[in-house]
């Protein structure tokens, strides 16, 4: 299985790539269209299923259909052992990690505790019709979603009473917060808000094309509760969406980084503070950093009692930069970055740091691999892996790795 969700073959000495199969399948397959080092097959008929293979439980799922979930058609303990797989494929391709290292730092993948029905959030997009619609393998085309077998009910409920339609509408996000409250997010194309009346119970926001939220009915923000602390997350602010599953990657965060009163901890790509505010009655001092303002005004609410807490809005390059500059010292980092991992200036800002410990969370095993290479190569040492199952029927997952100074 590769990285992305398709079966990887070969034919005439070229790199196949086909989704909707499993490793170990014969298959009769026909190349749909090629790339300068790849080509793309589509399935004519399954030869010789795996034992793996389930029927799947989504009417949209399927070629030339909904790509959101890439493997419903695999049970799912068969899921966590091929995500396994790809993840050490991937540091080793890509981080160099020999055999030896990775038996030793990468563990099982961490089971979900709900396999469908877990996700808080989803986000639609306005078809011309005025459907709404998920993409398809394409990227470019998108199915008209009735019921989707990830989304959370209380959600799928709200989604089947809407009749709301905007011309200036892109998207449409909805969200439930730990305290059973939904919201609408309308992504809006134009500077202008549309006029509204609801009558169903949830809170409404637009986000603007500059990504500015703008309030219109009910709460700004959605609350989310992890371990006991209440979290805001204002409109068009990420946070993670299978929320059952966020206080297994705090523990297994914590569980790692082994943390000490006298911790000085810096805390990148923070969002609204979640890490900040369950690391910081633990350590003496916590610096959180966030470029998006509203989810930097959202860590500052979340961590108002937090005395020993300074957040600073910025990107983490300049960041970084300035406290390279001020010779700053930390003994703890966490960093949270998108699925592009580190940019080259931060990473070589957190080098110059030189913290004790690097917490890296990822959601992308292949910039994972690469950036752990680069810690590597300035004198840390893999020490452990572990991966966690936050989206369960698709090839996602993210990993919490531990790095320390040789």
């Amino acid at each position: 299985m590769a990285n992305g969700g398709y079966g990887l073959g070969r034919h005439e000495n070229r790199t196949v790539l086909m989704p909707y199969v499993i490793p170990g399948e014969v298959v009769q397959a026909r190349i749909a269209n090629s790339e300068r080092n790849v080509d793309f097959a589509d399935g004519v008929q399954l030869l010789d299923a795996s034992s793996d293979r389930v029927y799947p439980e989504c009417p949209h799922f399927g070629p030339g259909r909904c790509w959101g979930c890439q493997w419903q058609h695999i049970s799912y303990e068969a899921q966590l052992l091929l995500k396994f797989d790809v993840i050490a494929d991937q540091l080793q391709r890509q981080g160099k990690f020999d055999d030896a290292t990775l038996e030793r730092a990468l563990q099982p993948v961490m089971p979900a505790p709900r396999q469908w029905r877990y996700n808080h959030q989803i986000m639609y997009t306005r078809l011309k019709d005025g459907d709404f619609g998920l993409p398809r393998i394409d990227g470019r085309t998108y199915e008209p979603i009735v019921e989707c077998h990830v989304l959370h009910p209380d959600l799928q409920a709200l989604y089947e009473s809407l009749d709301i339609d905007f011309p200036e509408m892109k998207t449409l996000t909805l969200l439930l917060g730990s305290d059973d409250q939904p919201m609408l997010i309308l992504g809006m194309s134009e500077e202008t808000a549309p006029e509204l009346m609801a009558d169903f119970p949830a809170s409404v926001n637009i986000v603007l094309p500059d990504n500015e939220p703008v309030n219109l009915v009910g709460d700004s923000y959605t609350r989310y509760e992890v371990k006991g602390r209440w979290l805001r997350a204002t409109a068009g602010v990420f946070f993670r969406s299978n929320v059952p599953q966020i206080p297994t990657l705090v523990d297994v965060l914590l569980d790692l980084l082994h943390l000490k009163p006298d911790d000085a901890v810096l805390d990148l790509y923070a969002g609204v503070g979640t890490f900040g505010a369950l690391v910081a009655p633990l350590v003496e001092w916590v610096t959180v950093v966030e470029s998006y303002p509203p989810a930097a005004s959202d860590a500052d609410e979340n961590l108002a009692d937090d005395e020993n807490v300074d957040i600073i809005e910025g990107s983490v390059e300049e960041v970084l930069a300035a406290m390279v500059e001020d010779e700053a010292t930390y003994t703890v980092a966490i960093v949270d970055p998108s699925s592009y991992g580190l940019s080259k200036d931060a990473m070589a800002s957190l080098i110059e740091l030189a913290p004790d410990r690097i917490a890296y969370v990822s959601s992308n095993p292949a910039t994972l691999g690469r950036d752990g290479a680069k810690l590597v190569s300035a004198g840390y040492r893999l020490q452990q892996v572990q991966p966690i199952d936050f989206a369960p029927q698709t090839y996602y997952t993210d990993m919490v790795a531990l790095f320390t100074k040789s």
